[in-house]
């Protein structure tokens, strides 16, 4: 049985935003072929107004600078709240916990990771206006759910169709659609703790001590073939509002 307050004592610091340079060497992972931050640096170059959902830390925001002159940002997790405030104020870029109420808007809507409310986004944009997101599919590391026992992360489906479908939905026209599943490898147990315990949707009701037994299988697995190889999904989609 894996003795949690032993082996996973120095994981217990969280990290902030969406940065995880904590898992360099113990966890490896492939890109997907696209470009999420150049894709979004082509959009932006020529946009008077942006629009940033779900902008985590504010980090990706800040390297897409110089930034359109009527920029904003979304972030409603409380504990990126004041951290994307005080990176993105250099950039004269407020921090909203909730979408803006008005109507058309933004030239560009921006999404990583986020969420992907179509029919805000619609209402949001101008015509002509253009939306971005890269999302996390529901097959999202499964392999971790599973050889954990646990329950799946994402009861619904989402995948690119079903995000591609809302925004039509939504009056806008889809102009691109990509979707891959890179591989992941932990190389230990403590990087797979680390990364369940800041990514708390994986496995809701996960602690060591509740999964023990199991994560002290996956410690023998990885220990044996040299670590524990997955897949992300990830899929890209890029919509217009005529």
């Amino acid at each position: 049985m894996v003795r949690s307050g032993q082996r996973f004592d120095d994981l217990s610091e969280r990290a902030t935003g969406w940065e995880f340079a904590w898992l360099d060497g113990r966890h490896v992972s492939s890109e997907p072929s696209w470009s999420y931050p150049e894709m979004a640096r082509g959009l932006i170059r020529r946009a008077v107004g942006l629009l940033d959902l779900d902008t985590g830390s504010g980090e990706l925001l800040a390297e897409l600078a110089p930034l359109p002159p009527h920029t904003v940002a979304v972030e409603s997790w409380t504990r990126n709240v004041a951290v994307a405030r005080d990176r993105l104020g250099p950039f004269n870029v407020p921090v909203l916990t909730e979408l803006p109420g008005g109507e058309d808007e933004f030239d560009v809507v921006l999404s990583r990771h986020g969420r992907l409310p179509a029919a805000d986004i619609a209402r949001l944009l101008r015509r002509g206006g253009r939306v971005l997101t890269q999302q996390v599919g529901s097959d999202d590391l499964a392999a971790v759910n599973t050889s954990l026992k646990a329950p799946p992360a994402y009861p619904r489906r989402w995948n690119a169709d079903v995000a591609a479908n809302a925004l039509r939905e939504a009056g806008l026209r889809v102009t691109g659609v990509r979707e891959e599943r890179p591989a992941v490898t932990f190389h230990d147990v403590g990087a797979v703790v680390r990364q369940l315990r800041d990514l708390p949707w994986q496995i809701r009701d996960f602690s060591p001590e509740r999964y023990s037994d199991a994560l002290g299988r996956l410690d023998s697995f990885i220990r044996l073939h040299g670590g524990f190889t997955v897949t992300a999904h990830r899929f890209l989609v890029e919509a217009v509002r005529p």
